[in-house]
């Protein structure tokens, strides 16, 4: 019997190889001669380094590097075992996390540092550079980005304009000659789950702007500066990305990323289990164990248990899923092949006991699944 284990982390409980190791070990005291598959996987958001990390093997590269509000922050992002392959979350270097609540103010949030890490990345030799966009605490459209990778963004008088997406507004000329010549020869792709356009209604400003402190004046101020950049970016590069789905993503990184870099913009689950040759891997296998921290009817909109569902159902796999808890709206995942749902938390529990016990109840939760499935 061959048991394929892919799960996200818990949040703030355990990451996703911890959790897989835990489903492992209950299964194990009712299945021991089973074939263990272990996976852990994530959907491009938080954890995705380090899932894919630990599932190739890979190793954790730390950098001093500059924050949103332009001051020196502490980031990591991951090269996988193969050696060609780094995996950047933007919110490391980029993150609302990095802002105190008081300090909020997009117009001066800057992507600089993101541009870093992708800058020494680079300087390592890898072929292909993938990209998390969540968690941002800016609105530049990634032209923090693009400065520090050599690009510049000129006023009328010749000088490079300042950080922020407050700044914006001032680009008179767009020039790509500096762009380092490595980064010509990198394949990049991005893990993006929005399809918002990068202006207008729907865009990075109007959606996403207001929970990293923008208030409704700043908003309408930002996405002009936004349309100024798409309309800047057209005419210097031939490129449009302001109608383009998912360039809103992270502030409009995810247009910055199109234009400079000629990323793609896919889905983050899609991305990791491709990474990790999931379809292949799960070939054969009798059934598939997934699961995180919460699932609700969110789940089937691009989360890692949707994701893994979907490609077991291609290949007749049946499907479970464990989670901390089950949300309003879990009942959708039974649509999309998830056949059954388990809460590991066995009873009334604070919230700080569910996530320090998150691992044994794992473990116990398994363990009686696994006892159930042997009966067939």
């Amino acid at each position: 019997m061959k048991i394929v284990i892919a799960p996200d982390s818990f949040k703030e409980s355990m990451t996703s190889l911890e959790a897989a190791r835990s489903i492992e070990k209950g299964f194990k005291e009712i299945l021991p001669d089973a074939e263990y598959v272990n996976i852990p996987v994530a959907d491009g958001g938080e954890g995705t380094v380090q899932a894919l990390v630990d599932a190739t093997g890979g190793d954790i590269v730390y950098q001093t590097v500059t924050g949103p509000l332009g001051k020196p922050v502490k980031a990591a992002y991951g090269l996988l075992g193969d050696g060609k392959t780094a995996v950047i979350e933007m919110a490391e270097a980029s993150g609302l996390h990095l802002v105190p609540p008081e300090q909020r103010n997009p117009l001066l949030t800057t992507t600089r540092g993101t541009g870093e890490l992708i800058l020494d990345a680079a300087e390592k030799g890898v072929s292909q550079i993938i990209i998390g966009l969540g968690g941002s605490a800016t609105n530049d459209g990634g032209a923090g980005m693009a400065s520090a990778l050599g690009v510049k963004f000129l006023n009328r008088a010749g000088e490079e304009i300042e950080n922020g997406g407050g700044a914006l507004a001032e680009i008179a000329k767009i020039d790509v000659s500096g762009l380092d010549p490595k980064l010509k020869h990198i394949q990049f792709e991005a893990a993006c789950d929005v399809d918002n356009p990068l202006t207008g209604p729907r865009g990075a400003s109007a959606v996403f702007g207001p929970q990293k402190g923008a208030n409704s004046e700043m908003t309408a101020h930002l996405d002009q500066n936004l349309k100024h950049y798409a309309a800047a970016v057209k005419a210097e590069l031939g490129c449009e990305i302001d109608s383009l789905p998912g360039a809103g993503a992270a502030g409009g990184l995810g247009a910055g990323l199109c234009a400079f870099l000629k990323a793609e913009l896919k889905s983050g689950v899609d991305i990791v289990l491709d990474t990790l040759s999931f379809s292949e891997r799960i070939k054969g296998a009798d059934l598939v164990i997934t699961g995180e921290g919460k699932i609700d009817g969110q789940t089937v909109s691009g989360k890692t248990p949707a994701g893994v569902a979907k490609r077991a159902c291609s290949e007749n796999i049946p499907v479970i899923a464990f989670a901390g808890s089950l949300g309003e709206g879990c009942e959708l995942v039974y649509d999309i092949g998830i056949s059954a749902l388990f809460s590991i938390v066995p009873g009334i529990s604070s919230l700080e006991n569910a996530l320090a016990d998150g691992s044994s109840n794992l473990t116990r939760c398994a363990r009686n699944v696994a006892a159930v499935w042997s009966l067939e």
